[in-house]
C-alpha cells in the first residue's frame, strides 16, 4: 500500500532529523527539489543535508516532534517543536550549553512520493537571541 502524503511527512520528520537517516533524504526528497529555509533557498538533497548538518553541528542532540499534520491533495503541513542543546558552534556564535526549544511549521508539495517543494517557517531570530543570551 503506498504511503500517504500524511505518513510521508512524518517519516521526513522521524527519519530525517531524529533518526539522522541521510539515505532518507535521498528517498524522500526529489533530485531538484526546493527547500525554502530560514534565510536561504536550497535547491536538492545535498545541499539540504549541509544545511541539516550545520544545524545538527551546533544541536547534536536536537530532538523534533510532530505535534500536527494536515495534508490535502498533494500537500502537508506539518506543526512541529524542537529541543536540543547548544553544543557547538552556531553561525559564529560559541556553545553556550544551555538548553533551547523552538517551534515552527513547514509546508510540503509532493509529486510522485518524494518532496519536490518545501517551506519552513519558524522563530530563528529568537533561537540565535537564546544562544546570544548565553555568550555576552
Amino acid at each position: 500500500m503506498p504511503q500517504t502524503h500524511r505518513d510521508l511527512a512524518r517519516r521526513w520528520f522521524e527519519e530525517v532529523w531524529n533518526a539522522r537517516r541521510d539515505a532518507a533524504v535521498h528517498e524522500l526528497l526529489a533530485e531538484n527539489a526546493v527547500a525554502h529555509m530560514e534565510g536561504a533557498d536550497l535547491v536538492g538533497p545535498e545541499r539540504f543535508l549541509e544545511a541539516r548538518a550545520a544545524l545538527v553541528g551546533a544541536f547534536p542532540n536536537i530532538r523534533v516532534t510532530v505535534e500536527d499534520v494536515v495534508a490535502d491533495a498533494d500537500r502537508a503541513v506539518v506543526r512541529w517543536s524542537a529541543a536540543a542543546h547548544h553544543t557547538g558552534e552556531l553561525l559564529g556564535i560559541p556553545p553556550s550549553g544551555r538548553p533551547v526549544q523552538f517551534r515552527g511549521m513547514t509546508w510540503m508539495t509532493f509529486r510522485d512520493g518524494k518532496i519536490v517543494e518545501g517551506w519552513d517557517a519558524w522563530n530563528l531570530g529568537g533561537l540565535l537571541d537564546a544562544c546570544r543570551a548565553a555568550n555576552p
